[in-house]
């Protein structure tokens, strides 16, 4: 019975798309925690799993009135059936998900090294390497190549979430 109103056959207008373009950039600059950094922050960082929520979260909003498949709470399933709607192209899909799971395997990973829950890769030292190892990078090795490939895996995250959230 609330499929109609949660999700109008016609989608969501400009100026609603508009605003919630706003609500996230406000949410942007005001959650992230005094301290964090942008690049390290696996749920409001750049590229994060925030991101990457608002972008699938909007593409619902604006289409699954007329694609049934995207009604789902999985991030990932809701990024590869807007993909094979034609809402994303596969590539954009793919970058979103691999992002997805990077800072979801990350934020576990510190979660797992420091015995309670967090979000912010550690900047340096045992704990960054911990959560390097726990993520399979060799022990012993450099961490910075983990930090490397989170930062890889973002960016490339962001430019997709900034085409398709944004608009830019």
């Amino acid at each position: 019975m609330i499929d109609p109103i949660r999700y109008p056959a016609a989608g969501i207008d400009a100026a609603t798309v508009t605003e919630i373009r706003r609500i996230k950039a406000r949410v942007d600059e005001e959650r992230l925690p005094r301290g964090a950094d942008r690049g390290t922050h696996t749920k409001l960082g750049h590229g994060g799993l925030a991101d990457i929520e608002w972008t699938v979260q909007l593409l619902q909003m604006q289409h699954a009135g007329d694609v049934p498949e995207l009604r789902t709470t999985s991030t990932l399933e809701g990024l590869y059936e807007a993909a094979e709607a034609g809402l994303l192209q596969p590539e954009d899909a793919d970058e979103l998900a691999a992002g997805w799971r990077m800072a979801t395997r990350a934020r576990n990973a510190v979660m797992l090294v420091k015995g309670k829950p967090g979000d912010q890769l550690p900047r340096s030292g045992r704990e960054l390497a911990a959560v390097a190892s726990a993520l399979g990078y060799p022990p012993g090795g450099d961490p910075g190549v983990f930090l490397d490939d989170y930062r890889r895996s973002t960016r490339r995250a962001r430019a997709v979430v900034e085409r398709v959230f944004y608009g830019w």
